[in-house]
C-alpha cells in the first residue's frame, strides 16, 4: 500500500494547543489542522490495507482512518501519526473527540524511550456512530514491552498515533479534535 501523507498545517501540535482552550479546561486542537502520516504493517511484511483522508461533516472537520486490518503474515495494524512538541509535564492525559464503526481503537504514543520501531505506549477506546469525547489518562497507557519504563512521561512524548490494531477487522474511525487535559 502506498503511504499517504496529509499535510494540513506547518504548526506543531503542542505549541498550538494553548490557543484552543475549551470550557472544560482542555487544550483542544482540530485534528484536521495537524500534519498526519499514514503507516501500515506492510513496512514489516504485513498485508493490512487502509487509507487516511480529511473529511467535513456539517462543518465538523476530521481525519478519517479506514481499511482492512489483517493479522496475516505477522501484521495487524493501520495508523495515522502526528508529531508533537513538548507537552506539559503537569497534564493529566489526552482528550479526543471521535466516532467510528463500533470497534475498539487505540492511541499509540512514542517517546524518547521508544527507540525501536515496535515500541510504543498504548491505550484503547471504544467508538460509536456519534461524536463522543474520550479521556485517556497517562496512567492508562501501557508499554508495549518490558524494556520501556512503566509509566509514560508527557514531556517525553514526540508523536501520537491513531491506530486500528491487533485483530482482523474493518477499520473506520474519525478524529475531530485532540488535546491534553
Amino acid at each position: 500500500m502506498i503511504r499517504r501523507t496529509i499535510l494540513a498545517t506547518i504548526f506543531a501540535f503542542g505549541a498550538s494547543l494553548a490557543s484552543g482552550d475549551s470550557a472544560g479546561g482542555e487544550q483542544m486542537k482540530a485534528a484536521s489542522e495537524l500534519s498526519w502520516t499514514y503507516v501500515a504493517d506492510n513496512v514489516m511484511g504485513g498485508v493490512s490495507q487502509g487509507q487516511s483522508s480529511l473529511g467535513n461533516d456539517n462543518g465538523q472537520t476530521f481525519i478519517r482512518l479506514t481499511g482492512e486490518v489483517s493479522t496475516a503474515n505477522r501484521g495487524g495494524f493501520i495508523q495515522v501519526r502526528t508529531m508533537v512538541d513538548t507537552l506539559e509535564a503537569d497534564s493529566s492525559g489526552l482528550v479526543l473527540r471521535v466516532r467510528g464503526n463500533g470497534e475498539r481503537y487505540f492511541i499509540h504514543l512514542r517517546t524518547r524511550a521508544t527507540r525501536l520501531p515496535w515500541q510504543y505506549y498504548q491505550a484503547g477506546f471504544e467508538t460509536g456512530p456519534n461524536w463522543s469525547e474520550v479521556r485517556l489518562p497517562w496512567s492508562a497507557f501501557q508499554p508495549s514491552g518490558r524494556l520501556l519504563p512503566r509509566r509514560v512521561s508527557p514531556e517525553s512524548i514526540h508523536s501520537i498515533g491513531l491506530v486500528a490494531f491487533g485483530r482482523d477487522h474493518t477499520a473506520d474511525v474519525s478524529l475531530a479534535e485532540i488535546g491534553v487535559y
